[in-house]
């Protein structure tokens, strides 16, 4: 494996790494719903970004090609390891895992929920602040079908993160009157007639 050249030094991809390496692994951990996944997705491109830093540096900023590389390692992986998940929902959980905050297992659970195209589209341009233009670049896709992607996704997303508590209020019966009742309708009998 092969470094940087002279011309750049360790320093400068340590503060690289330093300066995006977080946020990253939260982007890629929001597409894929997989920490582990993300962490391991996020170190290889790092470290193939290593390998062609000079290359990587020359040509501006190296952040949206490590954020391709992660995020396409871990789709990638994601569908090598939707076997190894299964057996992991039947087994149950490891008992070490941290419990999350429910409204980050409502997102994650929610972005699952997601085509993975929809997903990298949401991650890119919300969590990331990519612009449209960005998105469809690092995608390889148009612009329209960014807002087309990003669209669906808020669709679903908006059904699926709805608060239960807020639309059971919104949608409480309102309380009706019982109808009053009927005076009773007076008949006279009916008397035979003999005759």
């Amino acid at each position: 494996m092969s470094g940087p050249t002279p011309s750049s030094t360790p320093s400068d991809f340590d503060q690289f790494y330093t300066a995006t390496a977080k946020r990253l692994v939260a982007a890629v951990y929001a597409a894929t719903g997989d920490l582990a996944e993300a962490e391991d997705a996020v170190q290889e491109a790092y470290a193939r970004a290593w390998q062609r830093w000079d290359r990587l540096t020359a040509e501006g900023d190296p952040t949206p090609w490590v954020r391709t590389v992660a995020l396409r390692l871990a789709v990638s992986s994601w569908r090598r390891a939707r076997n190894r998940m299964r057996a992991h929902f039947r087994h149950g959980p490891p008992p070490d895992l941290p419990d999350l905050a429910p409204d980050r297992v409502a997102l994650v659970h929610a972005l699952r929920g997601l085509k993975p195209e929809q997903r990298t589209a949401v991650v890119l341009h919300h969590l990331l602040d990519l612009s449209i233009e960005q998105v469809a670049r690092e995608t390889g896709v148009s612009p329209g079908a960014v807002r087309t992607r990003l669209s669906r996704a808020r669709k679903a997303l908006g059904s699926h993160l709805a608060d239960p508590e807020a639309d059971a209020d919104s949608e409480a019966p309102t309380p009706t009157r019982e109808p009053a009742p009927h005076p009773p309708v007076y008949r006279p009998k009916e008397v035979p007639s003999h005759g």
